[in-house]
């Protein structure tokens, strides 16, 4: 058997290291246990980066994958296949939107919204390019969404970026109303920013961001690539919010249950793209459509985003409770099973590598903040155990 510190070597030599790693070597998982090379098993709580929003190697999805891998894994959109439209249909009549094209990951999908966003300032706005994202959000690592995250630390290095993004603060609708002007032609924003530090908009913001796009013609474009597919209570992000319809939705992590797969979709009144304006050679292949397809289905069906919904309260009045132990939390915040854990000190990278050895894999968001973003059919004794883990290192904190 290969090593563990040989897989290691193997990365050093051969990898571009761009990339922090954690210690084990994951090689296989199932529900919520994971296990690396030398058999030690970990509750994931990362789920991929909230990805895996059914679990590892949930039964759906593996069985659709072993099936559509015997048939047909890839053709050009040229031609029709089948997954996709059978995913597309769920998504379009579980949703506000109309239209869908997949692609390959989030940023793929922010680029596609970006893209259908110009051509609306093209054609309804005199040619109107400006798109308003706001400070602390992400969406993406490509030249063009480096500029429409709003964090200094992913852009300093590729300066000059690319034009056309202005940001603003999160949750202030008076600060997009004064970044707006006649070269505007939409509004990117996350229903609840969750790599920028699980930040909760106030009540009635989205729908005043929702307003005020209507009211100058321009696009409400909703970045639900961490938040839907359940994550936050409901199958989409924005479904949390009363009076609260996207005109463009992006989509991607979950969307594939662990396969690379990626959506913007639109309503009807701004599908402005036509043949030719877009494109991708792996966009909606078949493999990963299918994957799509058994683990929306399966979502739908079995009405996961309900249970997300129980088990994140359970969750968050698990975590509110150490509160009151332990004076350096100031808040617990989120929606469905997408939470934060934020402390007056910088104790994340400690928390981070102290849960990893008990046993726990948790994510440092921010020097202070601890995310959480389990698989949405976690186990409540899961999330008890978990609770303990953490409850145990923070009681070394003090």
């Amino acid at each position: 058997m290969t090593s563990t510190q040989d897989y290691k070597n193997l990365e050093k030599k051969y990898y571009m290291q761009v990339v922090n790693r954690m210690p084990p070597v994951l090689v296989e998982g199932e529900g919520t246990i994971v296990r690396d090379n030398d058999g030690k098993e970990y509750l994931d709580f990362t789920a991929g980066w909230a990805v895996l929003n059914l679990g590892h190697s949930h039964e759906s999805v593996t069985n659709a994958i072993k099936d559509q891998a015997g048939k047909i894994l890839q053709m050009s959109n040229l031609y029709y296949t089948t997954p996709q439209l059978s995913l597309a249909e769920t998504i379009v009549e579980n949703s506000d939107l109309d239209r869908v094209f997949f692609c390959n990951s989030g940023a793929e999908a922010n680029e596609g919204a970006a893209k259908l966003a110009r051509k609306w300032g093209k054609k309804k706005l005199n040619g109107a390019y400006d798109i308003i994202t706001t400070l602390n959000s992400f969406h993406g690592r490509t030249q063009a969404m480096m500029a429409a995250t709003g964090q200094p630390h992913y852009q300093d290095n590729w300066r000059p970026l690319m034009p056309g993004f202005v940001n603003v603060e999160y949750n202030d609708i008076e600060q997009i109303k004064s970044a707006y002007n006649d070269n505007t032609c939409a509004v990117m924003i996350e229903p609840l920013q969750g790599e920028g530090g699980v930040n909760v908009p106030n009540d009635g913001y989205l729908k005043e961001v929702q307003d005020f796009c209507k009211s100058k013609n321009i696009l409400f474009i909703l970045d639900e690539v961490q938040t839907g597919m359940g994550r936050l209570g409901t199958l989409f992000g924005y479904q949390r919010f009363d009076g609260v319809e996207p005109d463009v939705m992006t989509l991607a992590k979950a969307l594939g249950s662990g396969a690379p797969l990626g959506a913007f979709c639109s309503k009807e009144f701004c599908s402005v793209l036509e043949p030719g304006d877009h494109g991708s050679t792996f966009g909606g292949n078949a493999l990963t459509t299918a994957a799509g397809a058994a683990a929306a289905k399966f979502m739908v069906e079995n009405d996961i985003p309900a249970l997300a919904h129980k088990s994140g309260d359970y969750m968050k009045d698990k975590l509110s409770s150490l509160m009151n132990k332990f004076s350096f939390i100031t808040e617990v915040r989120g929606m469905g099973l997408l939470i934060g854990l934020e402390m007056n000190q910088d104790y994340s990278s400690k928390i981070v590598a102290e849960a990893l050895e008990a046993g726990l894999l948790i994510n440092a968001v921010r020097p202070n903040m601890i995310r959480f973003m389990p698989p949405l059919n976690v186990s409540l004794k899961e999330i008890d155990s978990a609770i303990e883990i953490i409850e145990s290192i923070l009681e070394g904190l003090e």
